[in-house]
Formats: C-alpha cells, sequence, structure tokens
C-alpha cells in the first residue's frame, strides 16, 4: 500500500515508511508531486490510453492508499486538512487507511481525518494510532529520557509490524473510529484546544538576537510562513501547522512556539542514531 504522509519531526515518515514497505508499496510526502500521481491512480495514464476512460476510473477508484499524519491536540494538522479539502475529488471513491502518530494521547486522531476523507466519498478501511517521542522541543513537562524514548520507538514498530500481518490477512485495525474514540478526542483535547491552537498559529517567536539568518528555518518550512529578511528569519502569522519542524531544525535554536526557550531539538533522525549503535 502507498502511504501519503505530513511529518513535522519524521516521526510519522518514519512509520509511514515502515508500514508502506512492509505492504509492498512506497511512502511520500504530501509536500512532493509524487503524493497527486499516487492519488491519480500512480501509473493509471499509460492504462487511460490503451482502456480509455472507463478503465481510468475503474483503477483510480478502487485503489488503496495510506494518509499518515501526527495529531495535534487530538486534531488533524492545518496543512493536512488543506490537502484534503484541495483535492478532495481525488479521494472521491479511494479506499483510505488512516495512520497517526501522537506524543501523549490521541483520542479519534484517525477518525478526525477519517471523517474529513468521508465528506470527499473516500472509504475508511481502518485507523492505527502509534505512539512516539513527543516533538514539543519547548516544554519542560514533555521532556523523556532517550532510553524511554527508545522503548518506545520499538514498541511502535512491532504495532505497526502486527498491523501489518493483520491488514494482509484483511483486518484493518479501527483505532480511533469509533463512537467512543470520538467523545474521548472532543473532550479530552479538542474542545478546550480549539482557540489555543489558532491562537498558537500566530504565536512562533524569534529571538533576532540568536537568529543567524542561514535560512535553515524557511527552507523546511512546510507552509512557507518562514522568509529571510535583512539577514534575518521573519514570520508570517497565520498559516503555521504547528509542526515544530523549525523549532527542532534550527541550528542556533533561535525558535520558540509554547514554551520560551528549547530544551531539546526532536527529530527522528537523533534517535535513529541511537538505535543503531
Amino acid at each position: 500500500m502507498n502511504v501519503i504522509y505530513f511529518s513535522g519531526s519524521g516521526n510519522t515518515r518514519h512509520c509511514a515508511e515502515l508500514f508502506a514497505g512492509a505492504t509492498g508499496g512506497k511512502a511520500v510526502s504530501i509536500e512532493s508531486g509524487e503524493a497527486l500521481e499516487i492519488l491519480k491512480g500512480g501509473n493509471c495514464l499509460q492504462d487511460h490510453k490503451a482502456g480509455g476512460q472507463e478503465a481510468l476510473q475503474t483503477i483510480t477508484e478502487t485503489a488503496e492508499v495510506g494518509l499518515a499524519y501526527p495529531t495535534h491536540y487530538s486534531d488533524v494538522p492545518l496543512i493536512v486538512k488543506n490537502f484534503i479539502a484541495k483535492n478532495g475529488a481525488l479521494f472521491k471513491g479511494k479506499k483510505v487507511f488512516v495512520i497517526v502518530t501522537m506524543g501523549l494521547f490521541s483520542g479519534d486522531g484517525a477518525g478526525v481525518g477519517a471523517r474529513l476523507l468521508k465528506k470527499h466519498g473516500a472509504k475508511i478501511l481502518g485507523g492505527l494510532h502509534l505512539r512516539m517521542p513527543d516533538s514539543i522541543g519547548d516544554v519542560p513537562m514533555l521532556k523523556k529520557p532517550m532510553a524511554k524514548n527508545l522503548a518506545t520507538i520499538r514498541q511502535t514498530e512491532q504495532k505497526i509490524a502486527r498491523a501489518v500481518d493483520s491488514t494482509k490477512n484483511g483486518r484493518y485495525p479501527k483505532d480511533g473510529l469509533s463512537f467512543w474514540h470520538f467523545l474521548a478526542g472532543l473532550f479530552g483535547q479538542r474542545l478546550w484546544f480549539i482557540p489555543t491552537v489558532k491562537a498558537l498559529r500566530s504565536k512562533l517567536k524569534i529571538d533576532a538576537k540568536k537568529c543567524s539568518g542561514c535560512g535553515t528555518c524557511a527552507k523546511n518550512c512546510p507552509t512557507k510562513s518562514i522568509a529571510i529578511q535583512k539577514g534575518k528569519a521573519v514570520f508570517a502569522p497565520g498559516s503555521c501547522t504547528l509542526c515544530y519542524r523549525c523549532v527542532n531544525h534550527c541550528p542556533a535554536r533561535a525558535i520558540t512556539l509554547i514554551g520560551k526557550r528549547v530544551l531539546e531539538q526532536c527529530r527522528y533522525e537523533l534517535y535513529e542514531k541511537e538505535l543503531h549503535n
């Protein structure tokens, strides 16, 4: 199964690649043009020429695809919501398996995405919730020792392996899709944090004294909310998707979002080095 993913710290990318690879597919970022090719049916253009429009529709409508993203306060990241809305017609008839990564709690993280996809005519195969190390590097209470983060990753990789075996037998996990998951997500986080999330999209802070103007943040920002002007990084409020990619990649640790200073830069590649030692 091919998996389209959005990832800020690399956690979701890793999970998407594991699942896709084990099911004979590939994982591609929603930031790449390949994502749209997968939604359009991959190599279906050749089949279209040979078999006409009916062949194209058949291939596109029966294809299975995975959609993976990190949950933010039991909700779908803004960039993923926009991707679904913009390409809704391409999801029509698709059989979608929703994969969600989380730090502490997800509730109906997969359910929220599933409901958005259903509005565009997608058929939901199932949902998979995966716990990974938290990517919020500027909040002390969320920090865990490396050993615990590595244990979390190993447990999640085992869960992915079990999910793959299950899906090969036609049994898809249903994480986050029940009514009880909906209540947990709504009342556990989403209802209380909707105004918080909206406010945070304009709250990114860049310490001009620390900023070297290297451009790493602007290059990595998936929503192009950061630019380099007069040798310094400048944030344009409103479209931030809260992925923490800029916070976790800034060499000078000059960017914060929720907290006041960067305590740890959380990127999957840093855990990967430890896993292979």
